[in-house]
């Protein structure tokens, strides 16, 4: 599967545009800037350059906009169009991911949405990503509401060889992993085994040990009769919780 044709035009907007930077986003960890696409404010994307990354003992440095541009592939691939098309290009500050920006209310994050039935489904399926990708750093302010669907955003704490998903999403614990997702999952543990397609896409983008422990991982939840809990052998929540 692909993305919609509308995500293949932000893709292919990303690929080319002119990056202009509007400002820096103050909140986050690592340097992010808020810019506009070839000058047009309307046309918001988010970049994070290498060199604004701080060094984590856990993470290689200077991987993290890779990892960004790798959560979107997995994502775009399996057809879930969880994280906003993303690229990994040269920018005013060198190499970098560009992701598009998804305008939303801030106030509308994890703990008010998962209250919402409406959104059950793609939260769920948010919870597989995150176990698939094992993402460290699912904050309930890494979820928004775009006017295009569920989104969810920051996932440079991604891929990592060892187990260490951190994640809010835990209150789908016990229910059965959607048959639609699990036979994206099988899909996904078929092209991981292949040497084109999706793998070669990850091979540019992460270690090869990281792209063998993602096809672990995929296994594992092939595995599983529903979604898990969390983890009594490890912190299973980021720090902050928003």
């Amino acid at each position: 599967m692909a993305s919609s044709p509308s995500e293949r035009e932000h893709l292919a907007r990303l690929e080319v545009a002119a990056i202009d930077p509007l400002g820096w986003i103050r909140a986050a960890s690592n340097g992010t800037l808020l810019v506009t696409l070839d000058g047009d404010e309307a046309d918001l994307a988010v970049y994070k350059p290498d060199q604004g990354e701080r060094p984590l003992w856990d993470f290689p440095y200077g991987t993290l906009a890779k990892r960004e541009t790798a959560a979107f592939a997995l994502s775009d691939w399996l057809g879930w169009e969880l994280v906003p098309a993303t690229v990994y290009r040269n920018g005013p500050l060198g190499l970098g991911s560009v992701q598009r920006f998804v305008p939303h209310d801030a106030e509308r994050h994890y703990f008010v949405l998962v209250e919402e039935e409406a959104w059950a489904a793609p939260l769920r399926r948010m919870a597989v990503f995150d176990l698939l990708a094992n993402n460290a750093d699912r904050k309930a302010s890494h979820v928004i509401e775009g006017a295009d669907g569920l989104r969810g955003c920051d996932h440079g704490l991604c891929f990592h060889v060892e187990p260490k998903v951190r994640t809010v999403i835990w209150d789908f614990a016990g229910e059965p992993i959607p048959d639609a997702d699990r036979a994206d999952v099988r899909r996904l543990v078929d092209a991981l085994d292949a040497p084109e397609g999706l793998a070669a896409t990850l091979a540019g983008l992460l270690a090869a040990e990281e792209v063998a422990a993602l096809a672990r991982r995929a296994r594992a939840v092939l595995g599983m009769a529903t979604l898990p809990d969390p983890p009594e052998d490890r912190r299973p929540y980021p720090w902050p919780f928003l």
